[in-house]
């Protein structure tokens, strides 16, 4: 791997990337708070500061590990997880679906964001390489988050989600994989059954509903 390229890329996907985590866990914490559970603002995980929500292995050794190893083909890595008290919220199995989706939609919000900056950038003439690639970084990393988190699996915001929608028994069956869930859907990305039957038509949707949703800005510019 071009020592030169790494580089580059880092820096490209530097700043979409500690956005993307950040807003993403902040979410779950600040609507966990507002539904009546404080665990994630009472240790500080509320926040836009992207340290406290890093996690050495997860965050940084992970995804530079698999760079390396598939020659940027393959990356995958995770946040620390916002602590949420489940029992605390006002109505559980309710509020658990909100508290869980809040993640994923930060992301898709940041994806429009980053996609109005792409237009804006290209509308007004402004073809610096480095910025462009920035914004279309910031697109690929938010819609692969908003993606990959909604399959519906524990401990994944889509498990969760699934969990608080299903009757009581099923709920449970569902949620006894969760100490398991991590290596299950690590198995499932690593098959390529993740990659190619939920990641890639999610993605291709939600490419499609960025078009759409930036069209009358498109037209506005051109």
């Amino acid at each position: 791997m071009d020592f030169e390229n790494l580089i580059q890329t880092v820096l490209i996907f530097a700043l979409p990337v500690l956005f993307a985590i950040t807003i993403h866990e902040a979410a779950h914490g600040y609507v966990a708070k507002y539904l009546g559970d404080n665990t994630a603002y009472n240790l500080g995980r509320v926040t836009l500061n992207p340290i406290p929500h890093i996690d050495p292995i997860g965050t940084i050794l992970m995804p530079l590990m698999l760079y390396f190893a598939t020659s940027g083909s393959f990356l995958f890595g995770y946040a620390k997880p916002v602590p949420v008290n489940f029992g605390r919220l006002r109505r559980p199995r309710r509020d658990m679906v909100w508290v869980a989706l809040a993640g994923p939609l930060s992301n898709f919000i940041q994806a429009v964001i980053w996609a109005v900056l792409y237009s804006l950038l290209v509308g007004f003439g402004l073809h610096e390489r480095f910025f462009l690639e920035m914004a279309k970084a910031g697109i690929l990393t938010n819609l692969v988050m908003w993606a990959f988190n909604l399959f519906p699996l524990p401990p994944l915001d889509g498990g969760r989600i699934l969990v608080g929608l299903l009757p009581p028994r099923q709920a449970h069956a569902v949620s006894r994989i969760e100490p398991w869930g991590f290596f299950i859907v690590l198995g499932l990305v690593l098959v390529g059954i993740v990659g190619t039957y939920w990641l890639r038509p999610l993605m291709a949707a939600g490419y499609w509903a960025l078009r759409y949703l930036m069209m009358p800005l498109n037209l506005l510019l051109n």
